[in-house]
C-alpha cells in the first residue's frame, strides 16, 4: 500500500509545476470558501472587467489608445447600468409586486381546475392525488410567502449591499481595465519563472471561458429584447418580467427552457384563457426558443465548449449548488477548467513513457 502511494505521489506531483499548480488551485478555492461573502463585490468587478476586456480590445485596435478605449468603453457600461437601475429596475418591481397580489387568485382557480380533473377522467386521476397535490401547492406558496417576508424584514441591511456594489463595483472595474498591465505585471511577480504548465492552462482556458461568458452574456440580453418586444407586442400582463425569466433561462441548458415554458404559459393561460391569442403566445415563444438553440447559440458560441450534456448538468448541479446564481452562470467554464486541468495534467501514460526513455538512456 505504501509502495502504490509513493509511486502515485511520485508520478502526479514531483513535477514542481505540477505542484505549483495544486498549490495555486487550493489556495484560490481557500479564499472562495472563507472569504467569498466579503469579497463577493471584489469578484463582481473582476467578472464584469473580464466581460468588458473584449470591446475594449475591439475598440483598441481601431484607436490605438488603450486609456482612450477603456473610457469609451466604461462610460457606455456606465450608461447602460443606468438604463437598467433608472429605466428597467422599478417596471421590474412594480410587476413583480403586482404578480405577487395575483398569485391567490391564480392558484384558486388552478385548485377549481384541478378538481374538475377526477370528475372528467376518473379512470386516470383521483381526487385523493388531486388533493396531495393541492397541499403541495398550499405548502409551496406558503413557503414562498415566508421568504418574501424574511427579504422585506431584511430589506435595510440589502440596500446597503446594493449601494456598496453601485459605488465599488464600477470603481474597481475601471481599474481593472485601466491598470490591467500593472495588477498581471504585479501578480506574476509572486510567480515562478518556470511556469509553463499554468501558462498552457491559461491559453488553453482563456480563448474557451472568454468565448462562452460573452457569448452568454450577449445571449442574454439578445434573448431579453426579443422577449421583451415579443411578450408588450402580445400585450401579455408582467412583460418585462418574464422576458427577464426568459432571458436568464439560458444560462442552464437543457433546463432552464423548460423551466420557464411554465410561468409564461400560466400567465398566458389566466390572462386569454385557451383562445388564440395563448395559442399564439406558446407558438411564438417555441418560435424564439426554436432559434436561440439552432441560430443564436452556434453564432455565439462559434468555439463552444465540447462537454458531454452529462458533465454539463452535473457542472450545474455541484458549482450551483456551491456558489448559487455565480455557480450556475460559470458552471461550464469551470468544468472546462477542470477538463483543461484533466487534459494536461501528467498522467500514467506519459509517466510510463519517461521511465522508458530513461530506461533506453541508462542502456
Amino acid at each position: 500500500m505504501f509502495e502504490y502511494i509513493n509511486s502515485w505521489y511520485r508520478r502526479y506531483f514531483t513535477d514542481p509545476q505540477a505542484a505549483l499548480l495544486v498549490v495555486l488551485l487550493v489556495v484560490a478555492f481557500a479564499i472562495v470558501f472563507t472569504m467569498g461573502q466579503m469579497l463577493a463585490p471584489f469578484f463582481a468587478a473582476i467578472i464584469i472587467a473580464y466581460l468588458l476586456e473584449g470591446p475594449v480590445q475591439k475598440t483598441q485596435k481601431k484607436l490605438t489608445s488603450r486609456s482612450l478605449s477603456v473610457y469609451i468603453v466604461f462610460i457606455l457600461f456606465m450608461t447602460f447600468l443606468g438604463f437598467l437601475l433608472v429605466g428597467l429596475l422599478p417596471i421590474l418591481s412594480r410587476q413583480l409586486s403586482q404578480f405577487l397580489q395575483e398569485v391567490p387568485y391564480m392558484i384558486a382557480n388552478g385548485q377549481e381546475l384541478l378538481l374538475k380533473l377526477p370528475e372528467k377522467y376518473p379512470e386516470i386521476i383521483s381526487e385523493a392525488a388531486v388533493r396531495e397535490v393541492i397541499a403541495a401547492i398550499k405548502g409551496g406558496v406558503s413557503d414562498l410567502g415566508q421568504n418574501v417576508l424574511s427579504i422585506s424584514l431584511a430589506s435595510i441591511p440589502a440596500i446597503i449591499s446594493v449601494l456598496v456594489y453601485l459605488i465599488l463595483v464600477p470603481v474597481m472595474i475601471f481599474f481593472f481595465l485601466k491598470d490591467k498591465e500593472i495588477i498581471i505585471s504585479w501578480l506574476t511577480r509572486f510567480l515562478p519563472t518556470e511556469r509553463q504548465l499554468i501558462t498552457d492552462i491559461w491559453h488553453e482556458m482563456d480563448g474557451q471561458i472568454g468565448n462562452y461568458v460573452r457569448g452568454k452574456a450577449n445571449e442574454i440580453l439578445i434573448v431579453f429584447a426579443v422577449s421583451f418586444v415579443l411578450f408588450t407586442l402580445m400585450d401579455l400582463n408582467y412583460a418585462s418580467l418574464l422576458a427577464l425569466a426568459v432571458g436568464l433561462s439560458v444560462l442552464i441548458p437543457y433546463i432552464g427552457a423548460a423551466m420557464v415554458t411554465l410561468p409564461v404559459a400560466l400567465v398566458g393561460y389566466f390572462q386569454w384563457g385557451l383562445d388564440s391569442h395563448f395559442m399564439w403566445l406558446m407558438i411564438s415563444y417555441m418560435i424564439l426558443q426554436f432559434l436561440d438553440g439552432n441560430i443564436l447559440v452556434p453564432v455565439l458560441f462559434s468555439d463552444a465548449v465540447n462537454l458531454h450534456p452529462i458533465a454539463i448538468i452535473v457542472a450545474i448541479l455541484v458549482f450551483g449548488g456551491l456558489w448559487g446564481f455565480l455557480g450556475v452562470f460559470f458552471a461550464i467554464p469551470l468544468a472546462t477548467l477542470v477538463k483543461a486541468l484533466i487534459n494536461i495534467w501528467p498522467t500514467t501514460a506519459d509517466y510510463l513513457h519517461e521511465s522508458a526513455e530513461s530506461t533506453t538512456v541508462e542502456v
